[in-house]
Order: C-alpha cells, then structure tokens, then sequence
C-alpha cells in the first residue's frame, strides 16, 4: 500500500508562475543563485536559498536559517504565493526536447519513509542532511518535493491523461527551454480515485531527494517531541511533498567522470594496465553505444573501453552496474581512488553538460582523462532499491528537474 494525501498548496498565481519558478537549490551554488534572481524579487531563491539577500553570510549561517520564514512570508504578503483554500492534488507535467512526463504532485507518508515501504539506493551526507533539516523546520514546510517513481500503471495513466485533457493552472517555457505545466485536481471523486489507486501499489521508489526524504523524517521527530502528549499522528509535519512519476517516463542521463592526474603513469603505462580489463579500441565516439561500455578521452582522443568478461559478477544488481565496473576495474586499483565521495582527485559531470565538457577540462590541463557513461536504466534503479542495496555515488542524473517555487506544503 502507498499513501497519497493531497494538500492545499501555496503557489503562485498564473501571472506570476513563470517569474517565482526557479531550478531546484542543490543545482545552483550561491552565487549562481545570487545571479539568477538579480533583478528579480519574485525568484524562488529568495526562499529556497534566502542567503542571496544577506550579502557575505555564509549559507549555513543561523541568519540563513532565520530569513527564509521572513522572505516566505514576504512573498504570501505581496501576492506572490497564494494558498489554495482545499486540499488538492496537482498533475505536473515537462517537456524537454519532446520529451514528456507526467507525475503526481502529492504529500507521501514519513511513517511509510521510516518503514523502508519509499525505497531508497542512495546514502545521504550527514551535513546536507543537517542544512535541509533546519531549513524546512524554520521554514514551516517543504519548499522542494522529493522526485518519486512508481511501477508504471495502465489505470493510472487513463486517470492522468482525462484531467489533463482540461484546462491547466499553469503553462510556461522556463528560460531552458522546458515546458511546465500545472493542473489542480480539485474534485473530491479524483481525489478519492487517485487514492485509491496508489493504495494499490505496494512500493515507491525515491529517484533524486534522499536529503529532503531523510530531513521530512528528522523534521517530524523533532516537531513530534514538541508536542509531547498533543501530537496525534495527522499533524502535515507527518507527511512530506513529492511528484510521483510512472518509471517508464523516466530519462536518466550519463553521468559522467573526469580525473586530475595518472597517479604517475605516462599515457602508455596506464593504457596498458587499462587494457588487462578492459578490451580498448581508438574509436573516436564520444559516447558508449551500449551497456558495459565506457568512453574515454585521453590525449585529445576518444577510445572506446570494454568491459572484459568475467572481470565483474553479472548476477549482483550492484556489481554489474557501469559505475561500479569502471570504479574496482579502473579508478580505485590503477588510479588510486578508492571513495569516489571523499577524493578531490576525481570529479562528476552530468550528462546535460555534454562530452565537450570533458573534452575541456582534459584539453585545458585541468585534468587527465575523462571517462563518459552509459546512462543507468531505471529498472536498474529499481532493482538495487529492491534487494536494499546501495547504489555507488553518482550513478544517476534525471533530466529534466523539478523546478521549485510552484507548489510548497505548508505545516500550518
């Protein structure tokens, strides 16, 4: 069983959507941040990530914290966000490149996140976990959904595709080129419809938000022992924001690796202890055309690596993933990277960035050798998050991104 529960969001209205929208806050630095929202006071960032409005603060300053309740509140005075008078649920839909999906902005269960029922793959950094926890306390809600994935379902997507064929809130191209559209999904017999067809549905998977996932838990205990005797279960604290999508239109993009130095090694030497795992030909393609296979770019060229049979175990989920196969192959025992989330001598670019990219940071001297992905599969995904296994850092990159600033839940 999966709990949905619609919720009377806070959002912008139709003439202010496009301009309060904005990417999501773990895609921007501050000063990115700061830029973006130049000129702009409608921004999301000022909510988001209020340390664009305290010059010279750093972000994890108790002011940071303090300001975000003060611009949110700003924003609900000047009209920018209004609150929805009955709790709804709202279909959100982008398209990137003619590319679309669909998914069910709604409020999931912490009880069903504390219960392992929403399936993680991905560990979480204890100071990220720190800054969205006293974020979304101080705030009084979730400002950001968790990206979600449910096994595809014919009934659901009948459902989808009705109320979509209506009338949206919202429908804008954000300065990227994606089209966001937004439907409120007011009537009570949807409501109860959509409730009872996830109920049906025995997992949830989080894709990209295990930060937000593990903060929506924290945040609930701490505002559960504030009330001690009073707390009843149903408080809005027990529930936290997501946007479900069906698995099959998910996209997940390359995510790619580029490393500073040989540990040492001429070309050639490397080469050479590559080619013990690897069957190596000069190629010139950019990208690997299949699964198990790994480009890289090396003295201004392109070669395509191969994964030598039995150098991995085709039966474990985790093993036989590409980013594992590349990191015990290759990173950790030739390049000396055994953690891939600590070293500095290593570095990740999402796919959205394009092989030029590593092209530039090889050419430029700023590293040695870039390495470019096949994408991993989201049944891939589902299948590590099923056996509770773990997937390596940096394994995904979903495409196109929740932009923030068009729905939040609200704790009171």
């Amino acid at each position: 069983m999966s709990i949905v529960r619609p919720f009377a969001a806070l959002r912008p209205p139709a003439d202010k959507a496009a301009s309060v929208s904005c990417p999501p806050y773990d895609v921007v630095n501050s000063a990115e941040a700061a830029r973006y929202a130049k000129g702009n006071p409608l921004s999301f960032f000022h909510v988001s990530r209020p340390e664009i409005d305290l010059a010279g603060v750093d972000e994890h300053d108790d002011a940071v914290y303090d300001r975000a309740p003060v611009n949110l509140a700003t924003f609900k005075a000047e009209g920018y966000l209004v609150q929805d008078k009955t709790p709804c649920f709202y279909l959100y839909r982008q398209i990137m490149d003619g590319r679309a999906q669909t998914g069910l902005v709604a409020c999931a269960s912490v009880d069903e996140y504390q219960a392992e029922k929403i399936k993680k793959h991905e560990l979480t950094r204890a100071d990220k976990e720190d800054d969205r926890t006293r974020h979304v306390d101080a705030l009084g809600g979730n400002d950001e959904p968790v990206f979600f994935v449910y096994p595809a379902r014919e009934s659901i997507d009948a459902i989808v595709a009705r109320i979509c064929a209506g009338t949206p809130a919202y429908d804008f191209t954000s300065e990227d080129g994606i089209q966001h559209t937004l439907w409120v999904v007011a009537d009570e017999a949807d409501i109860a419809l959509i409730e009872r067809e996830f109920a049906a549905i025995d997992t949830m998977y989080i894709a990209d938000g295990h930060h937000r996932s593990a903060a929506a838990s924290r945040v609930r205990e701490l505002r559960k022992g504030r009330l001690g005797p009073d707390y009843t279960g149903n408080e809005e604290f027990n529930f936290f924001m997501t946007v479900i999508f069906p698995h099959n239109q998910m996209h997940i993009m390359d995510y790619n690796r580029v490393v500073r130095d040989l540990k040492g090694m001429t070309a050639e030497e490397f080469m050479a202890k590559v080619s013990d795992k690897f069957e190596i030909k000069k190629t010139g393609d950019k990208k690997p055309a299949r699964t198990h296979d790994f480009g890289m770019y090396l003295n201004g060229e392109w070669f395509t690596l191969s994964a030598r049979e039995g150098t991995f175990d085709a039966a474990d989920p985790v093993a036989s993933l590409d980013v594992s196969i590349l990191q015990e192959n290759l990173l950790s025992p030739l390049l000396g990277i055994g953690n891939p989330r600590t070293d500095k001598r290593i570095d990740f670019v999402g796919g959205i960035r394009g092989t030029d990219e590593l092209e530039r940071r090889v050419d430029s001297g700023e590293c040695a050798v870039a390495f470019s992905m096949f994408p991993t599969r989201i049944e891939e995904l589902i299948a590590i998050a099923d056996a509770g296994k773990i997937m390596p850092p940096k394994s995904t990159w979903f495409e196109p991104k929740l932009r923030s600033g068009l729905f939040l839940h609200c704790f009171d």
